[in-house]
Order: structure tokens, then sequence, then C-alpha cells
């Protein structure tokens, strides 16, 4: 796991754009691009999840405001056919759903093919020792704390104990980075970081308060 010079382990905000006002979405990436460390976006595609969000040409606009390294979440079916175009609009990196990808390898690889750093979200009823087999070459892992497809859900209390077999299984390695979306706030963010998180997101937490980077710096230290 990734760690300062002091031998801490550095903790990242992600903080997702499903939750700021999309009326005013310039000024709320603005407003959180000098305190987070990633900036999450979640791409539906009313299919794979009951509900539509954002498409390549939104994140090309987003990306025109900040200089942030963009953190695209794929719930979409057969997500290989987008990862050219999300790419092309300033994705850094780009997590595909284990359940979505029946050739998930091959995906992972196409990811890769095109610079991005690669990633698989893992849905509340799947099991981490899925990946068993594809530790080695994955960037990212995201354990969904909430079933996918809408913001502000309550908190999956199971996910700490997910994290923390993710966090076996992955050893020793530096990667994958282990992530965690759904329900976090300054009360379960702490719970996932003892469990062994690198990478937590959160929305309503972040631009649901008054001042969105403090509560980012709260979150990263609490």
């Amino acid at each position: 796991m990734a760690q300062n010079e002091q031998g801490i382990r550095r903790i990242r905000i992600a903080p997702s754009l499903l939750s700021a006002d999309f009326g005013r979405l310039a000024e709320s990436v603005v407003g959180v691009s000098q305190t987070a460390d990633w900036l999450h976006l979640d791409i539906m595609d009313g299919r794979f999840v009951p509900n539509i969000t954002i498409g390549p040409m939104v994140v090309e606009a987003v990306r025109k405001t900040t200089e942030l390294p963009f953190d695209v979440h794929m719930m979409v079916v057969e997500p290989e056919r987008f990862i050219k175009a999300f790419r092309d609009a300033g994705a850094d990196s780009l997590t595909v759903h284990y359940e979505a990808c029946p050739h998930l390898e091959r995906v992972v690889g196409q990811i890769h093919e095109t610079g991005a750093l690669a990633g698989v979200a893992l849905n509340p009823a799947t099991p981490v020792e899925a990946l068993v087999d594809m530790v080695d070459e994955l960037d990212l892992v995201l354990i969904m704390s909430v079933n996918p497809g809408f913001g502000g859900q309550a908190f999956w209390p199971r996910a700490v104990d997910k994290v923390r077999r993710m966090a076996r299984l992955r050893g020793d390695r530096q990667r994958p980075l282990i992530q965690v979306d759904g329900g976090i706030t300054l009360k379960t963010a702490p719970l996932v970081k003892s469990a062994g998180a690198d990478v937590l997101v959160a929305g309503t937490a972040i631009f649901g308060s008054a001042d969105p980077g403090s509560a980012i710096q709260q979150m990263r230290k609490g």
C-alpha cells in the first residue's frame, strides 16, 4: 500500500461528481480541486444499473476545469465499447464491473493498452476472492459499499470485512489500491481506512457540505 516518506499510508479522497450541483458543475469541481486527490465520475447506462448519468462529452467538458486525475467508474454493460471514448475524453483510470465482464482479463488489457490505469469494481454480493487470479493485473479494486446506481445510500457495514479480506488478498503488494464507494461519511470513513482502504469515494458528504474542501481534509485525517 502507498506510503509517504514517514511510512504513513497515504489516503486518497475522490469526490463523486454524481453529488455535485449539475447546474453549477464547473464551480463545484473547482471548489474541490485544491484539496481532493482524484475526481470520481460515475458512468451509468440505465441497463447495468437503473439510472443514466453522463457520457464522454460531459467528461471532456469537466476535464477543462481541473487537473485532478479522473477516476471513471463504468457502471455499464459491454464497457469495452466505451473505453477509448472515455480515455480520449480525459479519464486517467477506468474501472469496470466484474459482473459486467465475462472476459475480464481481456477488458483489463484493453484499458491498459490505452495507457489508463485499470480497476475492477465488485458489487456487495460479489466476493473479493473472485479476483484471486487477477490481482497482479489490476491497479485498483473498488469495493461497493452500496448497491450501485444512485447516490446518497446508506453504508453497507459488511463492506468493512470485504476491504479487510481484499487487503489480505493483496498482501505485501503496492497494488491494487483498494477503493471504497457508497455511504462514505466522516463516521464511516475511519472504518474502511482501518480495514485497509486507500481511496475513499464520497459524494453527499463532500458536495453536500457547506465547506467541501474542509470536509475532504477531515475525511482524510479522521
